[in-house]
């Protein structure tokens, strides 16, 4: 497993080990001895998994402490675009993002740490998007940004036309008015 890391400290592009052969592929999409020796101690507790279609966004969330969320993703099959804001108040890359393209056929994976907005555009039909976390859901902890903020600038690699969003990802707040608690 390689680790990669990214402009933004703390996040990390994770390259896993694939063996393949005529009868197909394997590889170990977690480790924690390879975690930690890469200074992800995680302790996770919860594996959740999305099916979309292409164009739909989820995003960009984060949970509050005490219930704040570490993310390990990955896509299993199809296409998308994942992104990760840092909204750590002390951060020198505070507001800056990371935005990688995670596929199936690519197998990379992405840490996304506590203290970063998350969120991911599917690029093709019938994607499934994965992720191990490493606190459960906790609805009042929930915090957001909405995705098209003009601050941020993402580049979510499809046209807005074809951006499907959830009720309450519409009217999420921009970067600045996010009560932000990191």
């Amino acid at each position: 497993m390689k680790f990669i890391e990214t402009k933004i400290k703390d996040l990390f592009i994770i390259e896993p080990k694939i063996w393949k052969d005529d009868r197909g592929y394997f590889f170990e999409s977690y480790s924690e001895s390879f975690f930690k020796n890469a200074g992800i101690d995680a302790n996770f507790v919860q594996d959740n998994q999305s099916f979309s279609q292409r164009g739909t966004l989820r995003g960009l969330h984060a949970q509050a402490n005490p219930h704040a969320q570490g993310k390990l993703v990955r896509v299993i099959q199809g296409k998308v675009v994942d992104v990760a804001v840092d909204v750590r108040k002390s951060s020198p890359t505070y507001g800056q993002h990371l935005a990688i393209e995670l596929s199936g056929e690519n197998q990379l994976m992405f840490w996304v740490p506590p203290g970063f907005l998350h969120g991911f555009v599917t690029l093709e039909d019938n994607t499934i998007f994965t992720y191990k976390v490493t606190n459960t859901y906790n609805k009042a902890s929930e915090i957001g940004c909405i995705w098209n903020d003009p601050e941020l600038n993402i580049d979510w690699g499809l046209p807005k036309e074809e951006i499907i969003l959830s009720e309450k990802d519409k009217v999420l707040p921009t970067l600045q008015e996010l009560n932000n608690p990191f």
